[in-house]
């Protein structure tokens, strides 16, 4: 744990938290996806309403945490943007056909912000193909939560910049792995360097 705990430490404070002015706001162009799926007058109505209300709750969470100016908890908000994502492919499975939906779910997954770390499936995969312990496992997760604070943490330094943000990137995912490194056996290390050899940075479009 002391590992972790250094590895959090040094990671946040090498980040740099001043407010960041220069955002604009950024969303999915659902028009595009009405140019590639045909949807009656019908769908298309109610499509536009349930896009419309929760780009609207996504920029009412953004306009939330950018007024806490330089303590802005960007893990947060990117938390609550995959909850609103869910909620609305709810909401449109009720308007779409299953064809449809399928493009939707992947239009939406291909054009959307992530959060910066391993998902829940990953670290799925990563517990039960690699056969961690309880205690492997919540290593591998702090770790985890650490990397995605710190590259979230040092936002205002590269944004706009993808060149700068996967340089932090590739900085921080070396710290992830060398903590997680000290905190698995060299057997279940290796299945784990297996399972996420994959992994890499994704800059903005």
């Amino acid at each position: 744990m002391k590992n972790i705990r250094t590895l959090f430490f040094v990671l946040v404070l090498g980040a740099i938290a001043t407010s960041c002015s220069g955002d604009k706001k950024k969303g999915i162009d659902y028009n595009q996806f009405k140019t590639e799926v045909k949807l009656t007058p019908e769908q298309e109505k109610s499509f536009n309403e349930i896009t419309a209300k929760y780009q609207q709750l996504q920029e009412q969470n953004f306009q939330a945490a950018k007024a806490q100016g330089g303590n802005m908890d960007r893990v947060a908000l990117g938390i609550r943007n995959e909850e609103l994502r869910a909620q609305q492919s709810i909401e449109m499975a009720a308007v779409l056909d299953a064809p449809q939906m399928e493009k939707f779910n992947k239009f939406v997954d291909e054009n959307s912000r992530k959060r910066p770390r391993y998902d829940n499936a990953l670290l799925e995969r990563i517990k039960t193909e690699a056969q961690l312990s309880e205690d492997e496992f919540k290593m591998v997760n702090a770790a985890n939560d650490a990397f995605e604070k710190a590259f979230n943490d040092a936002h205002d330094v590269y944004h706009g910049n993808n060149d700068l943000a996967k340089e932090y990137w590739v900085k921080f995912d070396a710290q992830r792995k060398l903590a997680i490194q000290k905190a698995l056996t060299p057997e279940h290390f290796s299945k784990f360097e297996e399972i996420v050899k994959d992994v890499q940075f994704k800059g903005r479009k």
